[in-house]
């Protein structure tokens, strides 16, 4: 067991870049963890890790050695789950991942009245805005938007989400309201660079599809700033239907072109397939599932 711990402390420095949470984590002084990893770089006679005083990096082949960690303890992790009956009633860590507005808005709500109903299951979540991979990340759960690449998980589709074009009422009163995708030359956008090409808009018009050069004097980095930047009358952005759901509710929002629209992107939960998947797994998916398709803002 002395390996299989050697591994968790591993895996726990490398999430958290730093052996002081590490230690925390395991209720473990830093000295203790940084022994066991330099006995773990000794035996495997390799250096898993580049330390500074400020960072703690993975090497090359500690990145390699991470991946293989997580695969083996949780194989572990499931064998005793499997003997301890975690396959028959929810228990053990889940890990949930969602981009992050729609983690921050929907996914965690419904975690914490799933932890609620089960207090001996620990929730773990991971919010970005890129796609993760399951298995090696070691995640349970995924919340996807768009159309899904093929793979060996399993798919439950929750709703849709509409790609739309907005801006507040005194920036349309200034500047106008825009009646064709063309007319945006003669106004400022302001865009998410996980969104889309600063350069290009796509719309749908019936069976046409637009592909309109527009100006984009301002490119931020998520959608929260371009959506503050809209509210604060600065000019129009496109973001996702559901991220808006409370500015368009309070007026600060308007949306334009609503006939120009592309097609709205699908919204999934997925998990992976076949026996191993436990209770945990299965009873947080059957809530989740029926907590998302209930919300009108994705239907």
């Amino acid at each position: 067991m002395e390996r299989f711990q050697a591994m968790s402390l591993f895996v726990a420095v490398a999430d958290n870049g730093s052996f002081q949470e590490a230690a925390r984590l395991f209720d473990l002084s830093p000295p203790a963890v940084t022994r066991a990893i330099a006995a773990l770089e000794k035996r495997l006679d390799v250096k898993l890790l580049h330390r500074t005083t400020r960072q703690v990096r993975l090497t090359e082949v500690g990145t390699s050695y991470l991946e293989d960690c997580r695969r083996i303890l949780s194989d572990l992790q499931e064998a005793e789950e499997s003997t301890s009956g975690s396959y028959r009633a929810p228990r053990g860590t889940l890990h949930v991942t969602a981009p992050v507005l729609f983690g921050q808005t929907f996914v965690l709500p419904a975690l914490l009245d799933f932890l609620d109903l089960y207090p001996e299951v620990r929730g773990r979540t991971l919010f970005v805005d890129r796609v993760v991979n399951l298995l090696d990340e070691g995640l349970d759960v995924a919340l996807r938007i768009g159309q899904l690449a093929d793979s060996a998980l399993i798919a439950s589709r929750v709703g849709q989400t509409r790609r739309v074009l907005c801006a507040s009422p005194g920036y349309l009163e200034k500047h106008g309201v825009p009646a064709h995708p063309a007319e945006l030359n003669r106004h400022r956008l302001c865009l998410s660079s996980g969104l889309g090409s600063a350069a290009h808009l796509e719309f749908s018009h019936g069976l046409d599809k637009l592909r309109q050069p527009v100006s984009c004097p301002l490119t931020v980095s998520s959608n929260i700033e371009a959506i503050r930047a809209a509210v604060a009358g600065w000019g129009l952005t496109r973001v996702l239907s559901y991220q808006i759901v409370e500015e368009l509710s309070r007026g600060q929002l308007q949306i334009v072109l609503p006939e120009f629209e592309p097609e709205p992107w699908p919204i999934y939960v997925l998990h992976q397939e076949g026996h191993k998947v436990s209770a945990k797994v299965r009873a947080f998916v059957d809530f989740l599932v029926r907590r998302l398709r209930q919300l009108p803002a994705l239907s």
